[in-house]
C-alpha cells in the first residue's frame, strides 16, 4: 500500500486517545476529536479501541493507524497483543494495525501479530523502544516503525523524545513515525529533521487534563511561594517497616509508622498504606511509592524473597493509584533513597553511588544528573550480587545485610535481631563485635568495586545498619587501606532513613517515572 504511506509522508498523525475513563472518553468525542484535527491539516489519525475506530471510520476516510489496549495478568505488553485483536481492528477499519514490538515476554510472538496483520490486508506498525526491535520485526516484513515505546519499558519516563531511535529506525529503510512525547510544533520538526518520514502527536492535542497540567506545573515553579513544590504522599514499603510520610521539598512534616506484615501480601499493604494516609486527604497534591525489591513496567515483584516476598507480578501503580486516588510514582526504596541524597542530601547535586544496609542491601546511582535505573529497572540492586568464588550462588547481601547480622547474633546465642548484635557488641561481646566488623570489612570491599566501575564523587552509606552508631567508621577503616585512586569518597547519608521518603516525593513532583500513561 504505497499510495497510503505517500498520503503519511511529512504530515501530522494525530493520536485521538482521551484519557482512559476521563469526561472525553467516549466514541463520539474521539470522533469530533479526529474531524477537527482533521480540520487543522492532519494527514492521519491514531486511534485506540474498536468502538473508537468504528466511530471515526463513520466520519472519515483518511489513514487511521489501529490499535487495542490490552492489561495483561502476565505480560507487560499492551498494544495489540493478540491475534484477535488484529481481527477486530481490520474489521472496524484500520488501513494500519500497530503492535508492541518490543523484545518481552507475551501471548502471542511479534512474527505471529505480523502474519495477521499481512493476512488481514493491511500494514503493519511496529511500536519500537530500541533499535533492534525495530530491525527485527523490519526482518517480519513490518514496513512501519515508530518510536512509541521508547521511554516505556521500565524506569522513569524520559521528558523529551527519543530522537536518536528515529536516526537508527531510518537505516532499516522502513517508513518511520516519530512518536513519543512530541509535544510541541518545534520537536515536530526536529523529527522530521532527524529521519522521520511522519510523526504523531497525542497529548499535546487530545488530552486536555495532560495539557492543564503542563500549565499548572509550570506556572506553580514560577511562583515564589512555592519554591518548595507541592507537597507529596511518601510511601516506603520495606521488609521491616512500612512508612507513610508527607513531605514538602527535603522536610518531612508528618509521618506515621507500621511494621510490615510481612506474611500479608501486596494487597494488605497498600489497603494499609491508605489506611495511614487517610487522615491527610486533600494535604497533599502528589504521591509517590518505593519498595523493597523490582519495580517494572508499573509492576512489583519480589527480587530477594529473604528480605520480602510475595508471588508474582503484582499491578503496584494500578493498586495504589486506586487506593490512594490520584496517579502515583514508583521507584525502588534504594533508587529513591539515592535520587533524595543527590537532590537534598549528601550527595549535593554531585555523581554518587548510594548504599543502603539494612534489612538487605541495595543501592542507587546517580550520574549526569539522571538515575540509573536500566533497561529491566534492576541497576543500582547490589545486594544481589555474586560474590566469589565461582558457582556460589549467595548473594552479597547474604552475608553483610541486616539480616544476616541477625542470624549470626541467633547462632551466638543472642536474640535474632541485628540491634541486638550491635548492643551486645558495645556491651564488649567480641563474638558480636566480629560479626559487625565482617559486614563492615564486606561493604567496604563492595564500595571499592564499585568505585572502579563508577568513579563516583562521594559514595554514601544509609540505612538502618548503615547509620547504625560506629558502622560507618569501620567501613572507613577498611577502605583506608585500598589505593587513592579506588578509595571511595564515603559520606553518611545526610538524610538519614527519610531518604527514600524524600527521594520518592521528589520524583513524584517531577512526575518522572510515569509522566505519561505507557503508550
Amino acid at each position: 500500500m504505497p499510495d497510503l504511506l505517500d498520503r503519511l509522508r511529512g504530515g501530522l498523525i494525530v493520536s485521538c486517545q482521551p484519557v482512559p475513563g476521563g469526561p472525553m472518553d467516549r466514541p463520539e468525542i474521539v470522533a469530533a476529536f479526529a474531524l477537527a484535527a482533521l480540520a487543522g491539516g492532519a494527514a492521519g489519525l491514531r486511534i485506540e479501541g474498536i468502538e473508537n475506530l468504528r466511530a471515526v471510520r463513520k466520519v472519515t476516510s483518511v489513514p487511521v493507524i489501529g490499535l487495542v489496549k490490552r492489561d495483561l495478568p502476565d505480560s507487560a505488553v499492551r498494544i495489540t497483543p493478540l491475534v484477535e485483536d488484529v481481527r477486530a481492528l481490520a474489521d472496524a477499519g484500520a488501513d494500519i494495525i500497530a503492535f508492541d514490538a518490543t523484545d518481552r515476554d507475551r501471548p502471542v510472538s511479534r512474527a505471529d501479530l505480523v502474519a495477521a496483520i499481512h493476512g488481514a490486508g493491511r500494514l503493519a506498525m511496529a511500536d519500537c523502544a530500541f533499535p533492534a526491535d525495530g530491525v527485527t520485526a523490519h526482518g517480519l516484513g513490518v514496513s512501519v516503525l515508530g518510536s512509541t515505546m521508547s521511554g516505556y519499558t521500565g524506569g522513569p519516563v524520559p521528558v523529551g523524545p527519543d530522537l536518536h531511535l528515529l536516526s537508527a529506525l531510518r537505516k532499516t529503510g522502513a517508513f518511520v513515525v516519530a512518536e513519543g512525547r512530541y509535544h510541541t510544533p518545534t520537536l515536530a520538526a526536529r523529527a522530521l529533521a532527524a529521519g522521520a518520514h511522519a510523526v504523531v502527536a497525542g497529548s499535546a492535542i487530545t488530552r486536555t487534563e495532560h495539557v492543564t497540567g503542563w500549565f499548572v506545573e509550570a506556572m506553580a515553579a514560577a511562583t515564589p511561594a512555592t519554591a518548595h513544590g507541592p507537597r507529596s504522599l511518601a510511601v516506603d514499603l520495606g521488609g521491616t517497616k512500612l512508612l507513610v510520610a508527607l513531605v514538602e521539598g527535603a522536610t518531612v512534616l508528618d509521618r506515621v509508622e507500621a511494621p510490615t506484615d510481612r506474611a500479608a501480601g501486596p494487597e494488605a499493604w497498600v489497603r494499609q498504606v491508605a489506611d495511614l494516609a487517610r487522615p491527610w486527604a486533600g494535604g497533599y497534591q502528589t504521591a509517590g511509592v518505593t519498595v523493597t525489591g523490582l519495580i517494572k513496567d508499573n509492576h512489583w515483584r519480589a527480587l530477594n524473597p529473604g528480605t520480602l516476598a510475595f508471588d508474582g507480578r503484582f499491578p503496584l501503580q494500578k493498586a495504589a493509584s486506586a487506593a490512594l486516588d490520584m496517579q502515583v510514582a514508583l521507584a525502588n526504596d534504594a533508587q529513591a533513597a539515592a535520587w533524595g541524597e543527590f537532590a537534598h542530601g549528601a550527595g549535593e547535586g554531585k555523581d554518587m553511588v548510594f548504599l543502603t544496609i539494612s534489612t538487605g542491601v541495595g543501592g542507587g546511582v546517580v550520574a549526569n544528573g539522571r538515575l540509573l535505573q536500566g533497561r529491566g529497572g534492576v541497576a543500582g540492586h547490589f545486594g544481589q550480587i555474586l560474590p566469589l568464588p565461582e558457582g556460589d550462588d549467595t548473594r552479597f547481601e547474604d552475608g553483610a545485610s541486616g539480616r544476616w547480622i541477625a542470624a549470626e547474633g541467633a547462632r551466638l546465642g543472642l536474640a535474632a535481631d541485628a540491634r541486638a548484635v550491635f548492643a551486645a557488641a558495645a556491651a564488649g561481646n567480641a563474638a558480636a563485635d566480629a560479626v559487625i566488623e565482617t559486614s563492615a570489612r564486606r561493604v567496604a570491599r563492595l564500595a571499592h568495586d564499585l568505585q572502579l566501575m563508577f568513579d563516583p564523587r562521594y559514595t554514601v552509606i544509609g540505612g538502618g545498619v548503615g547509620l547504625a552508631s560506629g558502622y560507618i567508621d569501620r567501613v572507613a577503616k577498611a577502605v583506608a587501606h585500598f589505593q587513592p585512586l579506588v578509595r571511595p569518597t564515603l559520606r553518611s547519608a545526610a538524610l538519614g532513613r527519610d531518604a527514600g521518603v524524600i527521594g520518592i516525593a521528589d520524583l513524584a513532583r517531577q512526575k518522572q517515572p510515569n509522566r505519561e500513561e505507557t503508550p
